[in-house]
């Protein structure tokens, strides 16, 4: 077995056990670098209220608190899920070098489990889309807020 596999199984035993003790969401991730697990969890949707705790953002932020740092450079994510898009972005955001799923969105539709939905959204025109994502070009008096950022990065 490579331990691609081995990584997955570990993803997908944690998701079990999510089902089987918590009787919640069927999803776990592992963060692995340099052969190293950094970080392995589970949805924690509704345990958290928190619709944003997914496995891998779950694995993420625990796998950056690890590090000390938010950059992910060189980690690999083991999903047992393909990844929505909240957690392909922050896995983008945080820098990690690769993501492997062990089912896929086709394996989920049946089950209502698959990310498609939020993909074919974003993929759609702003104007045409479900939520309300609109441009209003506000500003507060005296320095920019983008400004006083690139002031303090230069400090």
């Amino acid at each position: 077995m490579s331990s691609t596999e081995a990584y997955l199984l570990d993803s997908i035993r944690l998701a079990m056990e999510n089902v089987r003790e918590r009787n919640t969401w069927p999803f776990g991730a592992v963060v692995v670098r340099d052969g190293k697990v950094l970080a392995r969890a589970v949805n924690e949707v509704e345990a958290n209220c928190d619709p944003s705790a997914h496995a891998e953002m779950q694995a993420v932020r625990a796998a950056s608190r690890a590090l000390g740092k938010p950059d992910l450079s060189g980690c690999t994510v083991y999903a047992s899920g393909y990844p929505c898009s909240m957690c392909l972005s922050a896995m983008y955001l945080a820098g990690v070098k690769a993501v492997y799923y062990a089912y896929s969105n086709e394996d989920g539709e049946p089950y209502d489990l698959s990310a498609e939905r939020g993909y074919i959204e974003l993929a759609r025109p702003l104007a045409q889309r479900e939520m309300t994502l609109a441009y209003v070009r506000a500003r507060d008096e005296g320095i920019d807020l983008y400004e006083a950022w690139r002031e303090q990065q230069r400090q």
